[in-house]
């Protein structure tokens, strides 16, 4: 894959005596989208959990050729390291602006003074919010909770923007509308690793692809490759999930 931004080698993850991760190892490379795919229970969440430091994990994991494993959940965040959670965890009593900044709290504190550029960069990629930067977090719409995650991640000026199932929960329409925003993600050169059972989606927005079933590595590929593969087809594609784009 040529230089690598993110490396994972042989990652196992428990809880307890209970082995979720098994063995994972993946990599991205600048610029890249690297998907992870599979069915529910595969792992896929454990996974992104361990690389961003909220679960312990046993095995190798570089970020930017550093090892980071012992790093806490701060550090890696200050490194570039930035995850968007399945729950998107948003401060629903607090206005979208305020949600926004929040994201770039860790910039503010080594006194970044490129912030209010940044905030202009996130309005003019989601304009909607911007409409409703002084409306409660909670009261938005499901895919406008899930710009502003995107959004508040963009924030700190991630190397590496993790996102776990960003179309969960999402009509189809909407669903389109996030893939379409991280393939021009990909196009500014934000790398990201992304978790998703919409195979048929994640496949296409991506340029490479592991398909996870309990807990190990079943396939890995490009993604235009894997979207070919007749397990992949059988098991994730041709059953794919309502909410496809």
């Amino acid at each position: 894959m040529g230089q690598v931004l993110i490396r994972l080698d042989q990652v196992s993850v428990s809880y307890g005596r209970v082995e979720a991760v098994h063995s994972v190892s993946l990599s991205v490379a600048p610029g890249q989208i690297v998907s992870v795919i599979g069915p529910n229970g595969a792992g896929k969440t454990t996974l992104l959990s361990a690389t961003m430091g909220l679960l312990r994990a046993r095995g190798g994991l570089e970020f930017l050729g550093e090892n980071i494993r012992e790093w806490p959940v701060e550090q890696r965040v200050a490194a570039g390291l930035v995850l968007v959670p399945e729950r998107r965890e948003l401060f629903a009593d607090m206005g979208v602006e305020d949600n926004l900044l929040l994201g770039a709290f860790q910039r503010y504190l080594k006194r970044d003074r490129r912030i209010n550029s940044t905030l202009d960069e996130v309005y003019t990629r989601f304009p909607r919010l911007k409409e409703r930067r002084v409306q409660l977090a909670g009261t938005l719409s499901g895919g406008e909770r899930q710009m502003l995650a995107l959004g508040r991640a963009l924030m700190g000026k991630p190397t590496l923007l993790m996102l776990d199932e960003p179309s969960l929960g999402l009509a189809p329409i909407i669903v389109r509308e996030i893939f379409h925003i991280l393939a021009g993600l990909r196009q500014d050169g934000v790398s990201i690793l992304l978790v998703e059972q919409n195979a048929r989606a994640a496949l296409q927005v991506s340029d490479y692809g592991y398909v996870l079933e309990t807990g190990e590595v079943a396939l890995h590929g490009q993604s235009d490759e894997l979207a070919q593969d007749q397990r992949v087809a059988a098991s994730y594609l041709g059953a794919a999930r309502k909410g496809n784009p």
